[in-house]
């Protein structure tokens, strides 16, 4: 089951276990885009530019997406859903899959679990980035924090709560 949330600000109370997040979806991806990331980053390791030392030298089958354009797509995947008035915070994730030019890929949000610490309602994820093949290249989890509809907004900056975790008025 997929939300819509786009465009307006998401409460824990909208939420449910078992709910998809909206997709972020990036491609095809081309070998021009990984360049101008590199480029962007300062990242000048061959395998994301020069097509034949990645496949020639390295082995690889193509130039491949960096590390780090995917971390920063994972975490757009829950910035853009939490909106202005949530937060993300936490996120993990393993590079498990190599992704080329050619790659659609898809950043995916699933909630697994919700509960109220300090009166915000605290969001868990399982997380990934998927190919247009289906493997999926980054699975993960994230913790995303809301805001309570009536309740007090989530501070910013963000102080993690450390009080217990419970669930009066938790819908």
């Amino acid at each position: 089951m997929a939300a819509a949330f786009e465009g307006k600000q998401v409460y824990s109370d909208d939420v449910q276990v078992g709910m998809d997040i909206p997709p972020v979806v990036k491609g095809p991806m081309t070998q021009a885009h990984i360049m101008r990331w590199s480029a962007s980053q300062e990242n000048w390791h061959r395998i994301h530019y020069d097509h034949p030392f990645a496949l020639d030298h390295e082995k690889l089958p193509d130039v491949v997406i960096n590390g780090s354009w995917k971390q920063q797509v994972m975490c757009q995947l829950i910035k853009d859903w939490v909106g202005l008035g949530g937060w993300l915070w936490k996120i993990s994730f393993q590079h498990r899959a190599m992704n080329v030019p050619g790659d659609t890929l898809t950043a995916w949000g699933r909630v697994t679990d919700k509960y109220v610490q300090e009166g915000l309602g605290i969001i868990e994820l399982e997380v990934g980035m998927r190919n247009q093949n289906d493997v999926e290249a980054c699975p993960g989890k994230a913790t995303a924090v809301l805001p309570i509809r009536g309740g007090r907004p989530v501070p910013y900056p963000f102080v993690p709560p450390q009080g217990e975790r419970s669930t009066p008025g938790l819908r």
